[in-house]
């Protein structure tokens, strides 16, 4: 195995989804891990295509256990279920970049690390905002047919509660209120396919929404699957432009241009959150100077610090990420752009 203590660079493989259901998220970050690698200088990716199916990720790990010193897991909270299934018998600590669901995160403590924001916690930013209006309105919420959007859901129900917002959940199948005479306001949380069907759903009811967010609108890709969708709010785990100083990994100005050249477009989160799993990934093993799992999980467990995609520091008994914060996003004529933010560590 090639080792960057015996002079080579670090080898770290990833299970992402080049084909499938997630190929636009695992393609990002293909592309983020790889530019990632060109600004350390020390750093080979090694890619397998899980094709976004969970009995593919488990093989697919194996395969890059022998061969890689660090492992990256799959995109997608799903494919880190599969994923954890197996990660006790890879003898590795996998870092996960793609799986947010609150149970993939707290479910493999010791060996498993997570950098987004917990699912639970996605829909905060959104429910503030509203909570800071001078007038409120019903908050209606549905989730897709999974447990993702459902985690969403219930963390963006019981932050509305707490901050007085009344709520109506509705099934996933649930009709809009079209007979709501008053304000309302309106969340959801599914898979882009479907976030993007729901929004169409909610812009064509005879009283639109006051106020509009779902989990899909956080991705350039929403502008071109939604007619204007000026004014809809989205959910983002980065965006650029928030500032704070970067301790671990490549500045945002430099990982933005390494990124146009080998992609030539603009990142979205999960290329950088894949990005800034690999620096961190990478740093833990360089401070460490052991790429044993005891070892990465010491390293790892005992740092806060704060990288491109923003603040980190682990729940030291489960592995789950406990600092970084989602991002508020909204649609203007002018494109996407952060309405609020994470306050990165200085």
């Amino acid at each position: 195995m090639n080792s960057a203590f015996a002079g080579g660079p670090l080898r770290i493989g990833a299970s992402l989804s080049l084909t499938g259901r997630y190929a636009m998220f695992g393609t990002q970050a293909a592309h983020g891990l790889r530019s990632w690698a060109t600004l350390d200088g020390n750093a080979e990716i090694v890619i397998i295509d899980d094709r976004s199916e969970p009995s593919r990720v488990a093989p697919a790990l194996s395969s890059l256990t022998d061969g890689c010193d660090l492992l990256l897991g799959p995109y997608s909270t799903q494919l880190m279920r599969a994923a954890n299934k197996v990660v006790a018998d890879l003898g590795k600590l996998l870092w996960n970049h793609g799986g947010s669901g609150d149970d993939v995160e707290a479910a493999a403590p010791g060996h498993v690390v997570s950098v987004l924001a917990p699912t639970s916690r996605y829909a905060e930013p959104f429910v503030q905002m509203l909570a800071g209006r001078a007038s409120v309105a019903p908050l209606f919420l549905r989730s897709g047919r999974g447990r993702f959007g459902a985690q969403v859901i219930e963390g963006a129900e019981r932050t509305a509660v707490r901050l007085g917002i009344p709520t109506q959940r509705l099934a996933p199948d649930e009709p809009l209120p079209a007979h709501h005479d008053g304000d309302w306001d309106f969340f959801c949380a599914a898979t882009f396919p479907d976030d993007v069907a729901t929004v169409r759903e909610a812009l064509h009811q005879r009283r639109p929404p006051r106020t509009l967010g779902a989990v899909a609108a956080g991705v350039h890709e929403f502008g071109a699957a939604v007619l204007r969708p000026d004014g809809i709010y989205g959910i983002a785990q980065w965006l650029p432009g928030r500032g704070g100083t970067i301790h671990v990994g490549p500045s945002e100005d430099d990982f933005l241009a390494e990124y146009a050249k080998a992609s030539g477009g603009v990142p979205d989160y999960p290329a950088v959150q894949a990005a800034a799993t690999a620096a961190l990934a990478a740093h833990c093993a360089r401070t460490a100077g052991d790429l044993s799992r005891p070892a990465l999980w010491a390293a790892a467990t005992g740092l806060r610090t704060a990288t491109l995609l923003g603040r980190f520091a682990i729940d030291s008994t489960t592995g789950a990420q406990r600092e970084h914060q989602t991002v508020l996003t909204r649609w203007t004529a002018d494109g996407l752009s952060p309405v609020s933010g994470t306050t990165r560590l200085d």
